[in-house]
This record gives structure tokens, sequence and C-alpha cells, in this order.
């Protein structure tokens, strides 16, 4: 049986996941460098929202392996 999900769409969501969390975290700490109070709620927010995004985006835009014959 092969898996619905191709393992190069899953490894491009993991990687996109990691991008969009360090992407949430650089927000989390620009916000404490502004002195602006940082809730838990505000941090969960900021880094899961991104990570989903970018494990979204990563699963839907990966390029096809297959290449066509160049003949």
């Amino acid at each position: 049986m092969s898996s619905s999900i191709a393992p190069s769409r899953t490894s491009a969501a993991v990687v996109g996941a990691l991008v969009g969390a360090a992407a949430g975290i650089l927000l989390v700490t620009a916000a404490g460098a502004f002195s602006i109070t940082v809730s838990g709620l505000f941090a969960a927010l900021a880094v899961g929202v991104p990570a989903l995004a970018g494990a979204v985006v990563g699963a839907a835009v990966t390029p096809s392996t297959t290449r066509p014959d160049p003949r």
C-alpha cells in the first residue's frame, strides 16, 4: 500500500512548520525587545499560526519530483 501523502510533501510540510515557528519566535522576541508585555496566549498564537501556515504552504507548494523527458 502506498501512502496518499508523498514523503517529499511530508518533509516539506515539516520544514515549512519549522520556518513558520522560527518566524513566530522572532515576532515574540521583537515584541519583547520593544518592551511590549507578551502574554502566553500571544506567544502561543505568534508561534503556532505561522507554523501551521508554513506546514500548509510547504505541503501545497512542493514541486513534483518527476521530470519530463528532454528529447
